[in-house]
Formats: C-alpha cells, structure tokens, sequence
C-alpha cells in the first residue's frame, strides 16, 4: 500500500510538471519571449533557461519512479516540488495579466488623450475658420448701422443679420465653451462688485425678457452687495444661460423671477443663493434629471419652436461646477420651474478693490491703436469700429512688420497693439514677445491685446503668457474692444504716472 502511495506521488508530480513545462511554455509564446508573433523569429530566449531546468526535473523524476527506489521522502518532496512550481506557474501568470490590464488602461489613457488633443486642435481650426467670416460680417453690419441715413427696410434688414449672425456665434461660442471647462478647471479671479456684476445681469435678462413678451422681477438682498474674490466672467454667465432659458421656455405674458441673498457666512466666505423662478411650460419629472445634460431638450421633434442646442444649462452646470457651487432645478409640467445656483464667494475689502482698479479712459478719442492683421478687410473694419469712437489707427500686415512699426516710432507713439495670432512670416505670440524684449521705455507697458479667432482657454493662456494683456475673440464685439482698450491704456497711463512721482 506504501508503495501505491509512493509511486502515485512520484507520477502525480510528473504529471503536474508536465502540466507546468506546457503552461510555462505557452506563457512564454505568449508573452513574445520565445516566438516574436509579429515576423515568426525566435525571441530573446529569456525563458529558455526555466523550461529547460523544468524538463530536466522531469525527466529526474521519471528515472527516479522508473528506474529508482524513492521511499515515503523523496517522493513527498518531488511531489511537493511539483506543487510549488505549480502554484509558482499560477502566480506569475495571474500577475502578468495584472501588468497587461494595467498596460492596457495605460494605452487606453494615453489613445484617450490624443483624441482629446486632436478634438482641441480641431475646435481650435473650426474656430478660426468659422469666426474670420463672422467677423466680416458682424463687422460690416455694425459699421453699416454707424452711418447715418438710409432707407428704413435696409436698416432693418442688417439689423436682422446682426440678429442672426450674433445668434450663430453665441451658439459657436457655447460648444466652445463647453470644451473649455472641460479641458481648463481653473478661475480667473478677479475682484469685483456684485451690484455692478448683477446689474449687468440684470440689464440682459430685462432686455431678454421684454423681447419674448415676458415680465421680468430683480430682486438682491442688502447681504449680497459688496466687494467679492472670485470669477465674475463664469458667475454671469451662469445666471445669464438661465434666465435666457428661463425666458424662452415662458409664453408670452409670463413672468421670470430673479432673487438673490446670502444663505450662509464662515468667516470671510459668503454662501449666495441665486433663484430663478418662473411660470414657464416646466419640466416632466421623466426628464428633469437629464436637463444639465449636453445637446439636450425635452422637446426634439421638428415642430418645436423654440430653438436652442440644448447647451446652456449644460454650460451653466459645468461652469457652477468649477466654481465649487451647486445648481439644482425642480420644475412641474405646466407649472413652471425653479433653478437654484449656490456659489462660495470670499468677500473683499472695497476699499483695496477700489485702489486697485485704476479708473479706466472715458473715450478713446485721440489714443493711436496699431493694428497687427494679415487679412486687409478685417483690419478695415476694425480701423473703421476704432473711427467711430474717434481712435487713429494704423495697420502692420504681419507680425514682424509690427514689431518693425512700433520699434521704429517715437516713445509713446502708439497707445496699444490690436494683434492678430495667425499671421505669416511672424505669428502674434512671436510678435508680442519680440516687442516686450526691446530695449525702450514703453515696450513693457504698451497694451497688447490679441484680437483673434482663436478662441479656446488654452489660446487665452497662450495669450498671456506671451506677456499680452488681454484676449478678445473674433468676431470683435465693439463695446468689448472699446471697454478693453479703455481698461488697459488707462492702467497703462495710471502706472506710467505712479512711475514718474
């Protein structure tokens, strides 16, 4: 009975070494080791040597059952040496399956972001490409509407292309937006007024809802007023893609609500609490969980009336997001809807808030603007824009042409740079660095400000980091152009005269 033990010992581990040297062997074909599956060539032979030892232990233990007499011992320890490569086998399989999932989800991060790179640079090229027609067109419009006379039918026809041509930005402008805050999580923060920032809220939303029929309430408590840190672009922009859906969603004789006051105060952080109500045709309770979601509406057929692409609140959403806020929506078929937003904004002192904006000029009348733009009907329109407000201007083709105008003009000459990105022989970021390198008192201070169709954040960034002082995208809103140039020539006046005391 011993040696029926004994000897099935011995040939049980033969058999599991068997069953080990096929494992280790398809393992390593597997693996590429021994066969490169790619050109049929033999591998490095880095598992050459294991299988090689493993068959001789094989072949050890055969010729001890056959030809030698094992006792109880040799065969528990051949058997048992069986056993551990065994349980060797499995474990080093299991752990390259680890390594290659791992691999894998590596290889997948890294296809996913080149895919998102290549969906940047696409919406970068889309932007540019869609935006340098829109601004001759916007352009055109608005000086057309600057001249005096006319017949009262082509007034309103380019009143309603600029309707329509704004209407396609804004839509431009939110797909934009969307990658933005999904590739860019970060604030530009800044310090403002909250009365001013609603105020201008309040203008747009009031201005919205006369035009679809709809009366319109403001309502800020005291508590809310004063000096905040925080980005005020992304705070109105939120509260503006709700009202402006808000409104759209309410018939004719409605009415939207807008109230704001503060929930809670932790030391210098003020929890605000901004609602808009209103009595809209609302929401089904099937798809109010979907409505911050992109390119959504309840409504998709082909009869519906009120337009949208279904990206505002889904704007709104992701912007209240990257502000470390909340916004929530209840809403009731027929009934209208109530969207909360509750942002974190640490208050400011207003007098440091004030000190530190210098007042801005209150017309441009006089100030030469340099223009830095390869295409000739856009620096006309932009010459013609700054005309209006009583600016000069003069116009460089390319980058280096610009750089060439303003080194070769007197100190003080030009009292800021409209410059184009995407030029040839010198791009606008190349530009931009090559003016702020020369060696003469305004070159540091002169305003630089990229007015390009490139668009996104990481162009923005881009921007700045070329020592620009500012982005605008195309097509040129003239208040925004005239607002910045404004903003930036007085600081520029404002420290030039703190310099010289």
């Amino acid at each position: 009975m011993l040696n029926y033990l004994i000897y099935g010992m011995v040939f049980a581990g033969s058999a599991l070494m068997v069953y080990n040297i096929i494992g280790f062997i398809r393992f390593a074909i597997s693996t590429g080791k021994l066969i490169d599956n790619k050109n049929g060539k033999k591998g490095n032979g880095l598992f050459y040597f294991p299988i090689v030892l493993l068959v001789m232990f094989l072949i050890g233990y055969l010729l001890v059952g056959i030809i030698g007499k094992p006792d109880l011992i040799v065969s528990a320890i051949l058997f048992g040496g069986s056993i551990f490569v065994f349980i060797m086998y499995i474990f080093l399989t299991r752990l390259t399956k680890r390594i290659v999932a791992k691999n894998h989800i590596e290889s997948e991060l890294m296809a996913a972001e080149a895919a998102n790179k290549a969906k940047t640079s696409f919406l970068s090229s889309m932007s540019h490409e869609m935006r340098t027609p829109m601004n001759v067109i916007i352009g055109l419009d608005t000086v057309a509407l600057s001249e005096p006379g006319g017949p009262a039918s082509t007034r309103g026809h380019l009143e309603k292309i600029g309707q329509s041509a704004k209407h396609l930005l804004g839509l431009i402008n939110s797909v934009l937006d969307i990658n933005n805050v999904e590739e860019e999580q970060t604030l530009n923060e800044t310090v403002f007024s909250m009365s001013d920032a609603l105020d201008q809220v309040n203008v747009i939303a009031g201005a919205l809802c006369e035009q679809r029929g709809v009366s319109f309430g403001f309502n800020i408590s005291d508590d809310v007023n004063g000096y905040y840190e925080g980005d005020e672009i992304k705070l109105k922009r939120i509260l503006i893609e709700i009202l402006d859906n808000a409104s759209k969603y309410t018939e004719a004789g409605g009415s939207v609500l807008f109230d704001a006051h503060c929930i809670q105060q932790n030391g210098g952080v003020k929890r605000i609490k901004f609602s808009v109500q209103d009595t809209g045709i609302g929401v089904s309770s099937e798809f109010l969980p979907k409505v911050f979601d992109v390119f959504t509406r309840e409504d998709m057929s082909n009869t519906n009336s009120r337009g949208g692409s279904g990206l505002g609140l889904a704007l709104a959403k992701k912007m209240a997001d990257v502000m470390n806020g909340t916004i929530e929506a209840q809403s009731e078929k027929g009934k209208g809807s109530l969207f909360t937003v509750t942002v974190p904004l640490k208050a400011a002192n207003e007098t440091v808030a004030i000190s530190d904006e210098p007042q801005e000029l209150e017309s441009l009348e006089g100030c030469r603007i340099l223009i830095v733009e390869d295409m000739p009907e856009n620096a006309e329109i932009v010459a013609d824009l700054l005309e209006l407000e009583g600016a000069e201007s003069e116009h460089a083709e390319n980058g280096q042409i610009g750089v060439d105008m303003f080194s070769d003009s007197p100190v003080g000459y030009y009292d800021a740079i409209l410059m184009d990105l995407r030029m040839p022989v010198m791009d606008g970021h190349t530009s931009a660095k090559e003016i702020r390198k020369l060696e003469r008192e305004d070159a540091k201070t002169v305003p630089i400000i990229a007015l390009t169709a490139n668009a996104l954040e990481s162009d923005i960034k881009q921007s700045l980091a070329a020592g620009m002082n500012a982005h605008l995208a195309k097509p040129a809103d003239s208040d925004l152009m005239y607002s910045a140039l404004k903003k930036h020539i007085g600081r520029a006046r404002y420290e030039k005269e703190r310099a010289n005391k």
